[in-house]
């Protein structure tokens, strides 16, 4: 079992001496970073950012997760949207819809100043699919989806494709591992035929070399990001050694002597999620579980509690945590050792993530 304490920070990765403003970056833009807490840019922003602004071309970046990459191709696709222009624009396509909302929810907070509005929607499997169909009716210049359930829309006529000029891939290597490789291929086919491919993530497999191969012009821009680097050093990392039988025993001790304290708990399995949020609860801790067998309006109902600080401690699965986004954060602890370490570098980082 891994326990990592940390006090809340603005945004993960490297700080690199530059400023938004340097990058080419607008000042409505930079108004809107300030006023959620970021005013200086990572390694990977530092690096994309300019290089998508001045030009169009394809971005292919390897970089494990928390570095700052939401912001890396969130700030240069708006700045290619033509707000009068009603048609679907850009395309983001996330494994989970855990980072779907959250990749969303920073695009509307980055255009909150802007003169004319940009349109962000997402779509996900776990919601009613007519809700999403009734959202997309209006206009819409971005749209954020898992490619299963975007897929799906296309299929049905609800979503035209063809005026997509950018197109990014986020996590590209989660989407493939996950079995999205088909839906993948379909969306790509669908999109405008002259567009900028962005693909971001923290491995390149095989499989994701095939698909560089295949939809990726030749020359892309290729950026790499120090793993090494990624992690925030003021985090103090500390580890257990037990048997399985007293890992509830060891977390209870290490949670009365936090108190006050809010953290995350991640497990490997559904199951294993939550029998330990049953057993924490029997011993009065308040807290809830959140994994894949939920239905979105249950898990989005258990996230409300967290950030409500109507509980003190979120366990959640590797897989639903994708995505989480909260702040003030004390503790991380894994439960069992995570199957990747981008994982860990990940979850250590899930106080805020952009």
């Amino acid at each position: 079992m891994y326990s990592v304490t940390s006090q809340s920070y603005s945004h993960a990765g490297p700080i690199v001496m530059a400023n938004f403003k340097d990058l080419g970056v607008q000042p409505h833009y930079i108004k809107a970073l300030a006023e959620i807490g970021i005013q200086q840019p990572t390694e990977v922003q530092v690096k994309a950012i300019p290089f998508l602004l001045e030009t169009s071309y394809d971005m292919i970046v390897q970089s494990p997760t928390g570095t700052g990459k939401t912001i890396a191709f969130g700030l240069p696709m708006l700045e290619k949207i033509n707000p009068k222009n009603p048609k679907v624009q850009a395309l983001v396509l996330t494994p989970t819809r855990e980072l779907g909302i959250q990749v969303s929810k920073h695009l509307f907070k980055l255009t909150k100043y802007l003169p004319e509005k940009i349109f962000t929607e997402a779509v996900y499997g776990g919601e009613h699919i007519l809700k999403q169909i009734k959202a997309l009716s209006r206009p819409t210049h971005i749209i954020v989806a898992t490619p299963g359930r975007l897929r799906d829309l296309v299929q049905r006529g609800e979503v035209n494709l063809g005026s997509v000029k950018t197109l990014v891939l986020d996590e590209a290597d989660e989407m493939l591992s996950m079995g999205f490789r088909e839906d993948m291929e379909f969306l790509l086919n669908q999109c405008h035929p002259q567009r900028d491919n962005w693909m971001f993530s923290a491995t390149m497999p095989q499989e994701i070399l095939l698909l560089i191969k295949k939809h990726f012009r030749k020359g892309a821009k290729r950026i790499q990001i120090d793993k090494k680097n990624t992690v925030n050093k003021k985090i103090e990392h500390r580890y257990i050694i037990c048997e399985i039988e007293h890992k509830v025993k060891i977390i209870l001790n290490f949670l009365k002597a936090r108190v006050g304290d809010r953290g995350v708990i991640f497990c490997r399995t559904k199951k294993g999620a939550q029998r330990l949020a049953q057993q924490l609860q029997e011993r009065k801790i308040k807290t809830d579980a959140i994994h894949g067998d939920l239905q979105q309006k249950e898990r989005d109902k258990v996230m409300r509690a967290f950030t409500n600080k109507k509980i003190d401690v979120l366990i959640a699965t590797d897989v639903a945590a994708r995505g989480i986004d909260v702040v003030d954060l004390g503790f991380v602890i894994h439960h069992q050792l995570p199957e990747k370490e981008e994982f860990y570098t990940h979850f250590i980082k899930t106080s805020r993530r952009v």
